[in-house]
């Protein structure tokens, strides 16, 4: 499993009580589907988290298909 599928999917972070997404691992995400997909901005941020998330994890299993040896 990639790196940062790893750091993305142990995620949250919690303040004050109030649960909250930790702003860089969003970052991470939206530049890693936009990178691979090159959906907009927009249309990333636009996705339900778990969707998101879903996205990545598919993302990182074509990439680890084809970095495998044939």
């Amino acid at each position: 499993m990639p790196l940062l599928r790893k750091s993305i999917s142990s995620g949250v972070e919690q303040r004050g009580g109030v649960t909250r997404y930790p702003l860089e691992r969003l970052y991470e995400e939206v530049a890693y589907i936009a990178y691979h997909f090159h959906w907009t901005h927009e249309q990333i941020l636009a996705l339900e988290h778990p969707d998101r998330l879903h996205w990545v994890a598919e993302i990182a299993k074509i990439n680890q298909r084809f970095n495998e040896p044939s």
